[in-house]
């Protein structure tokens, strides 16, 4: 039997999976909160296998209960159930430990294989979801290791490819030599290179030298 907790602000909410969960053979209810100040408490008390989060709620959101379950408990499977697919909700709560991500829109059956899924520590994603992510991981892969230089490592990089001495570019920039020497270290690892030769060139290969 599966142990299911349900966290949800909404009673009839919370009435509808519970009275249809509790009607499969395989799953049983054993904790119903209102918010994630109520789940986190509740979690240590009943230890469900399974636990149905939703995300916007008062006194403690989902993505903060979830986060201070997976420190609390070993190996918590937390399903997000939302209406919600905004970036500010979505990468936060998976990366707080959510297993899956599932909105209110999905059907009753779809939330019970969740549920089952979840218990053999398999994730289930909504298609939408798994869309953006695919789609992040993309434009990260597509993305130059230049285009995460702040604005002033940018001018510490275009001075290093015209071939300016660290006290040259703390002349030019009014800043000291050592944070010269801070701003290059952050360079050199951002672009992935051992050197100021191979920064030099990376600039110009990437045309950030005028």
């Amino acid at each position: 039997m599966i142990r299911v907790m349900i966290v949800d602000d909404h009673e009839m909410v919370r009435m509808g999976l519970a009275a249809y969960l509790e009607a499969l053979p395989d799953i049983t209810i054993v904790g119903e909160a209102a918010n994630g100040l109520e789940a986190v408490r509740l979690a240590q008390e009943v230890k469900p296998d399974v636990i149905l989060m939703d995300l916007v709620m008062d006194e403690m959101d989902g993505i903060e209960a979830t986060k201070e379950i997976c420190r609390t408990m070993e190996n918590p499977k937390i399903i997000v159930l939302t209406s919600f697919i905004d970036d500010d909700k979505l990468y936060p709560v998976i990366e707080a430990g959510a297993l899956s991500y599932l909105l209110k829109t999905s059907k009753a059956n779809e939330i019970a294989d969740a549920v089952r899924a979840a218990m053999k520590g398999e994730p289930v994603l909504e298609a939408k979801v798994t869309g953006k992510m695919l789609s992040k991981m993309r434009r990260a892969e597509e993305a130059k290791p230049h285009e995460s230089l702040t604005a002033r490592e940018i001018e510490v990089l275009r001075l290093i490819a015209e071939g300016k001495t660290n006290q040259e570019i703390a002349d030019t920039l009014f800043i000291t030599v050592k944070t010269v020497k801070t701003h290059i270290t952050h360079i050199l690892s951002k672009l992935q290179v051992d050197d100021r030769t191979q920064a030099a060139i990376y600039a110009h290969r990437n045309k950030l030298v005028t």
